[in-house]
């Protein structure tokens, strides 16, 4: 089978495609023969190494994570062979394959008519997706600023804060075609967080400022989203692409704000019957076509820096996914 890992850090020339046996699941895996991948942006800094900041150091050789799609081909020892030949979808390491193990307790099983886009986001983009919100807790009628909202996470996000009930949702992105992006998925407003007077425009759309922020970003977009909250404000961060870990300044939650830290894993392992649920309950909206995701570009596998290329150019919007077996009716 095919494999794209990295030997060395640095840009996307870096990805090496390589033949190898395919894996063995072992005792609470499975082997899935995959789909489609989905590239998410943190592999973009894993990549470049610990150069990208503390947080993105990972030993070589490296190997890409995803969020992938496929069919259950084995079983590892003492696994439920009735497993054998679902679809399903599951984060995974060594994502970018032929084939690829996963862990047989977060599957998500995949909707028969799900193409490929929409079934990517059902084991980790979307479950981040609802949890920050939750985890604010968004409540009805909320203003909800939104930073990186033209990306995979981001654009669930906006659908989703809508869905709960959000009264005004504020999405930012960089350049005027990713902004028309964000307000096609539900935004009420689109500001590029990348001109300097953006907190000004956040100002001028919520004047007595916004009640949740959800930031993936860091360093200076989280500080000045800070100063944005409304009395009683929360600020949600589950990641930081800049690479940079800022410290909060406690006085800047004097004025009545709070700020959560939110990360899959730990929320899985925290409480493991909601995190199903979630899933479940995720399922469920893509299937009833209330929660859509937009793919960007379906790419052959052996194009894995073409992804990469794409993430780290900020000129994607939505999914940007590999496919294995070469372009078709389900990668929509």
């Amino acid at each position: 089978m095919r494999r794209v890992r990295y030997y060395q850090y640095g840009g996307p020339e870096v990805l090496t495609v390589e033949d190898v046996d395919p894996p063995a699941p072992q005792a609470g895996q499975v082997l899935l023969r995959v789909e489609a991948v989905g590239v998410n942006f943190v592999d973009t800094r894993f990549r470049r190494g610990p150069g990208s900041g503390s947080i993105f150091e990972r030993p070589l050789p490296g190997r890409p994570t995803g969020d992938v799609v496929g069919t259950i081909t084995r079983v590892g020892p003492g696994g439920d062979a009735r497993l054998i030949g679902r679809r399903v979808a599951a984060l995974a390491e060594d994502a970018y394959a032929d084939y690829a193990v996963a862990e047989a307790q977060w599957l998500a099983p995949v909707p028969e008519n799900l193409g490929a886009g929409d079934a990517s986001m059902l084991a980790m983009s979307a479950p981040v997706a609802l949890r920050v919100l939750r985890s604010a807790p968004l409540r009805p009628g909320d203003t909800v600023l939104i930073h990186a909202a033209a990306g995979g996470v981001g654009h669930l996000a906006v659908q989703l804060a809508k869905l709960l009930g959000a009264g005004t949702v504020i999405g930012t992105a960089r350049s005027a075609r990713r902004l028309d992006f964000v307000r096609s998925v539900g935004a009420d407003v689109a500001i590029d967080y990348s001109e300097p007077d953006w907190p000004d425009r956040v100002r001028a759309a919520a004047p007595g400022g916004v009640d949740v922020v959800l930031d993936a970003v860091g360093g200076p977009v989280l500080q000045a989203s800070l100063d944005l909250l409304a009395p009683f404000g929360r600020a949600v961060v589950y990641g930081a692409a800049t690479g940079k870990l800022e410290h909060v300044p406690v006085v800047s939650l004097f004025a009545l704000r709070s700020v959560t830290g939110f990360n899959l894993t730990a929320w899985r392992r925290a409480n493991p019957d909601e995190a199903r649920r979630e899933m479940d309950e995720l399922t469920d909206l893509f299937a009833a076509g209330r929660l859509r995701a937009t793919v960007h570009a379906g790419l052959p596998l052996t194009e894995a820096a073409t992804a990469h290329q794409l993430i780290e150019s900020r000129s994607h919007t939505g999914r940007v996914l590999l496919l294995p077996g070469g372009l078709g009716p389900g990668a929509a």
